[in-house]
């Protein structure tokens, strides 16, 4: 009997659980944040609940569990909670008064309350600031257009400002008006700001309107460092750094340029070298076919050689033939012009070591040359 009784103890506890095994929720485990007992964890909401026939195991129902619902949160104004948490009573200065002594001590006190709120409104109401406003004086090279840059305006309120019409020109050494302090105005025009006490990196860029890096990096100073007053910032303003700009261009094309003539002239240095046995420094002239500059005869040279325009001829002095050892066609080079001269003509007696160059019938051309020293090669 006792095997009996607890064999039927044991089926129905297995029939109890059966039953209400399903409203049962295991909340013995619990994390950080956790403030509600879910039916089935985080993982399990995209879970799938799938079942197969006994027989052919095949898939009959495929569902997604149901995502648990959200809990609602009314959101309540200032206004509401005020309404319904905050008991606000009426003022006593709004209750009428019982008799006459107490109206009149309402009155008085009212009229000092409105005395007092009077004035605390003159103190706090915001005195408006009068603009300031500086000059600056116009130097040469200076129009409104870059001045108004400069200053951080626009043409048109730099004009309208000092009553300048479109028309009209400025002149070096005119006034012209600012809205800006004077000390600010002429930071600003040497681009140099001396450190006051009291200034800090950021306020002298709001200042001046700039980057507080750059200044840093335009004065080599870095960014833990202390500034002490009477240092001398240099601005790195628009315009400044426009100039820098222009400065480093201009010098660049100089040194392009420089070198360009450098390399030239070591060519035709080489070139000139590589020509001829002999050099020598002479003083170069030069003459056209006019009259006032040879003779009679201004397209005939000597020995019967005949001249045209264009060619490359010079005239030799009569030592550079029986001294120096040149001759009638002898081919010449001559330092810093391009190409190869024949001596074709001979000059007066009364000059030593000179050359005269033919220019054609381009007298202008002839006098622009003048006289020189040259390099010639033979």
């Amino acid at each position: 009997m006792p095997r009996q009784y607890l064999i039927f103890l044991l089926y129905t506890l297995f029939i109890c659980e059966l039953t209400f095994a399903k409203g049962i929720v295991d909340c013995r485990v619990i994390v950080g944040g956790t403030t509600v007992c879910n039916p089935y964890g985080s993982k399990l909401i995209r879970a799938k609940e799938i079942r197969y026939d006994k027989d052919s195991k095949k898939l009959i129902i495929s569902k997604t569990l149901p995502v648990p619902e959200k809990p609602k949160v009314k959101i309540i104004s200032v206004a509401e909670m005020i309404e319904r948490y905050v008991r606000v009573e009426d003022s006593l200065r709004f209750q009428w008064p019982l008799d006459e002594a107490s109206f009149e001590v309402t009155v008085a006190e009212d009229k000092a309350e409105e005395n007092i709120s009077i004035a605390d409104a003159n103190i706090s109401k915001p005195v408006k600031q009068e603009k300031v406003f500086g000059q600056y004086i116009v130097v040469g090279g200076d129009a409104l257009s870059k001045i108004a840059s400069k200053f951080y305006l626009s043409t048109k309120e730099l004009m309208l400002l000092n009553k300048i019409d479109k028309n009209s020109k400025i002149k070096i050494g005119q006034k012209l008006k600012i809205p800006l302090p004077q000390n600010i105005i002429n930071a600003i025009t040497r681009a140099e700001y001396t450190i006051e006490s009291g200034d800090t990196i950021l306020a002298i860029a709001h200042k001046f309107k700039i980057d507080p890096d750059e200044l840093l990096k335009f004065n080599n100073v870095k960014s833990d460092s202390t500034i002490k007053a009477g240092k001398k910032f240099k601005l790195p303003l628009p315009y400044v750094k426009k100039k820098i700009e222009a400065d480093k261009k201009r010098l660049a094309a100089k040194k392009k340029s420089k070198l360009k003539k450098r390399r030239t002239k070591s060519r035709d240095v080489k070139m000139l070298r590589a020509f001829g046995k002999r050099k020598l420094r002479v003083t170069a002239t030069a003459y056209s076919s006019h009259r006032g500059q040879t003779d009679k005869t201004p397209f005939l040279a000597a020995w019967n050689n005949r001249l045209r325009p264009g060619m490359k001829i010079i005239a030799v002095s009569r030592d550079m033939l029986t001294r120096y050892g040149m001759k009638n066609g002898t081919r010449v080079r001559i330092g810093g012009l391009p190409g190869y001269y024949r001596v074709r003509d001979k000059m007066n007696k009364r000059y030593r070591k000179r050359i005269d160059i033919y220019m054609g019938v381009n007298r202008r051309k002839a006098l622009r040359w003048g006289r020189r020293s040259v390099v010639i090669y033979w």
